[in-house]
């Protein structure tokens, strides 16, 4: 099977491409030889129709945490829609059988009953901080189950918990919230204070990228009987506690400072993943383990930090 991961040098897309790397069946990585814009039509069309390719992985995406979708939310929007349009559709006109498209947990009404439920979708407002995203992602989504409704495609959409590891973004002005915290603990070292936003309080779901890696690999390997899967640990931490882990794993030890003034987002968002694991998959890598192993790259590669700039010149 030949599969092209778009997307592949980010965070996720390499992650993939490594899992894939290692697969013992007879899985063919294609398309890594050229760059293209994906959020260009044509460029997309003509790329996909050389390539002969059975599976696409949509990794590639904008992505950011709160303050780069409040700060750039036509970029977020527009960007995310046009990358996925391009790629399901070109999908769809060159016959390609599989589509694995990743959106986010972000998709899911801001005061849904918690854990969160494939089902939930579009069941209510969205959290309006990250609501650009959101409204991409879920387009996403529609696409490829209007293209499984009205062709019988097999296009999947994964929707992640909020994901960290090796590879990351690291710049404190566009990343999310546990890489964030790992490069304020580490360049506060040894006590300097640490400022981190909002009151601490809100519960996150995390998941090492490998695992979804992994997931993805499942997604490809195997027949589904849907077209909507949560993929996650189905654990859930305080922020609060999240900072005292990284604190610790990073060995700082001055003091915290909560600036209530910044948003919290969403009080509480923990994923359902009954649906994926009943069908065999399972994440494997527990938080601590992975913040260790996040935080032991980012030393190795300090110098070399993937670093993400928004904003139109």
């Amino acid at each position: 099977m030949n599969v092209y991961v778009a997307g592949h040098r980010g965070m996720v897309g390499s992650a993939t491409l490594e899992e894939l790397k290692n697969a013992k069946n007879n899985i063919k990585i294609v398309g890594l030889e050229e760059t293209i814009d994906l959020r260009n039509q044509n460029d997309v069309n003509n790329f996909l129709s050389k390539l002969n390719c059975d599976a696409i992985v949509i990794a590639a995406a904008r992505v950011g945490g709160i303050l780069a979708n409040s700060t750039y939310p036509y970029d977020f929007i527009y960007d995310n829609l046009m990358i996925e349009a391009n790629l399901i559709n070109a999908a769809l006109t060159n016959r390609i059988n599989k589509v694995v498209f990743l959106g986010s947990s972000c998709i899911y009404p801001k005061l849904a009953p918690q854990p969160l439920k494939e089902e939930y979708l579009l069941t209510g407002p969205l959290e309006s901080t990250n609501e650009w995203y959101a409204i991409a992602k879920i387009a996403g989504i529609k696409l490829c189950q209007a293209s499984n409704k009205q062709f019988n495609t097999k296009f999947i959409s994964l929707m992640p918990t909020n994901l960290y590891g090796e590879r990351d973004n690291f710049d404190l002005e566009s990343s999310h919230v546990l890489p964030a915290m790992i490069r304020k603990f580490h360049n506060a070292l040894p006590d300097k204070d640490v400022v981190l936003w909002g009151c601490g309080n809100p519960q996150r779901e995390f998941m090492n990228v490998k695992d979804l890696a992994k997931a993805i690999r499942f997604v490809i390997e195997n027949d589904l009987p849907d077209d909507l899967y949560n993929v996650g640990t189905g654990k859930d931490i305080s922020i609060k506690e999240l900072a005292l882990l990284i604190q610790n794993i990073v060995g700082h030890k001055g003091k915290i400072i909560w600036d209530t003034s910044k948003p919290d987002g969403t009080s509480r968002k923990l994923l359902d993943v009954s649906k994926l694991n009943h069908l065999g998959w399972k994440y494997e890598i527990e938080l601590e383990d992975g913040i260790a192993m996040t935080y032991k790259w980012f030393i190795e590669n300090i110098n070399n930090l993937r670093e993400i700039k928004y904003g139109k010149q």
